[in-house]
């Protein structure tokens, strides 16, 4: 993997976003931000699966209203989404939120962008620069005739010098599109022309099985490139599952050190164990863990030393017992009803 690629610090709240910093998982509310209670409800779940900071909509003047006390009763930066209404923005800011969220595209001109720029500046608010095929101007669309790579990073660089000129630096940068060679295309771009913090993430990706994959095609590529600094996983689903979605990608390539990664074998006519209740016990028990340790859950104790020698522990069982790997080595054979008490066991005692 290529070494991240140089930006500068951003400001989010507590959080620092850029390439000193580890690469910050992000979700978005699914319930109304005119209801208090259930987003602060969904924050907190979040939260807990692991989100470092977390975007709410901002529709209206209602929504707007209840940011600062949704601010004030969670732990995570908020950041506002703002569409259309350059007055949303304006009362975002003013109600304390840590970022904003606007494609200065759809936002009401330049004069208005300015606007906000000037309000964030005054209130430490960071601003995410957000360009898509939804907010890309008239003119490009007129000169490229579709939202391709061009239009979209030429969108960006536009208001990025329009950005600097009023002296704001305190933002990220997020091109999005739904198609996945488009989006690394973009995203490779515009990190040659800038040095800003990227916001990485394939818009509108679909259902988990099918987006998770697209987002992790499309974002994978750009963080093994050394290209991003806080990801988006954009599904048709609970917003907890893009939090897991987002580790997952992030632990694969050993840019996320919260918790133990669980490699298992794959099911074949040599397994004589419930190889995939074993792993999903295991993997739910390691969740107490908060430490990057591998483990490889196998169902086999032919392979077993050979396939958990790059891990910190292994387990693999078979004909009634199994064994306990540690670094590769065999330190217990135990039952096989007793096999994952004894695994955690040992793995707890070690580690937690």
């Amino acid at each position: 993997m290529n070494k991240r690629r140089k930006t500068r610090q951003v400001k989010i709240g507590g959080l620092i976003c850029g390439s000193d910093s580890p690469v910050l998982i992000q979700s978005m509310c699914s319930v109304r931000t005119e209801d208090i209670e259930a987003v602060v409800k969904q924050v907190k779940e979040l939260e807990d699966e692991g989100c470092d900071l977390v975007r709410v909509a901002v529709p209206n003047f209602e929504a707007a209203g209840n940011l600062a006390e949704i601010r004030r009763r969670i732990n995570m930066p908020l950041v506002a989404d703002i569409h259309f209404d350059f007055r949303l923005a304006l009362e975002a800011i003013k109600q304390g939120v840590d970022k904003i969220r606007i494609n200065p595209g759809n936002i009401g001109g330049e004069a208005r962008v300015v606007e906000v720029l000037e309000a964030a500046k005054k209130h430490g608010t960071a601003v995410r620069l957000g360009v898509n095929s939804g907010s890309l101007e008239h003119h490009l669309w007129k000169k490229y005739g579709r939202p391709s790579p061009e239009a979209l990073v030429e969108s960006a660089l536009d208001w990025i010098k329009i950005f600097e000129k009023n002296d704001f630096n305190n933002f990220v940068v997020a091109i999005k599109s739904s198609d996945v060679p488009e989006t690394v295309e973009s995203y490779r771009r515009v990190a040659e022309k800038c040095d800003y913090p990227l916001h990485l993430g394939v818009t509108e990706a679909g259902l988990p099985a099918y987006g998770s994959v697209k987002s992790a095609v499309g974002i994978g590529a750009l963080l093994l490139d050394g290209i991003g600094d806080t990801i988006r996983i954009s599904l048709t689903a609970d917003p907890v599952e893009e939090i897991r979605v987002a580790k997952s990608i992030l632990k694969s390539l050993h840019l996320y050190n919260k918790e133990p990664e669980v490699i298992a074998c794959p099911t074949c006519g040599r397994i004589e164990i419930d190889l995939i209740k074993m792993t999903r016990e295991i993997d739910e028990r390691l969740k107490k863990i908060k430490k990057p340790i591998k483990v490889t859950v196998l169902g086999c104790p032919v392979n077993g030393p050979g396939e958990a020698r790059e891990a910190d522990w292994g387990i693999a069982g078979g004909r009634g017992k199994g064994a306990i790997f540690r670094k590769g080595k065999v330190v217990k054979w135990v039952e096989e009803d007793k096999l994952v008490d004894e695994f955690m066991r040992m793995v707890e005692d070690e580690e937690a």
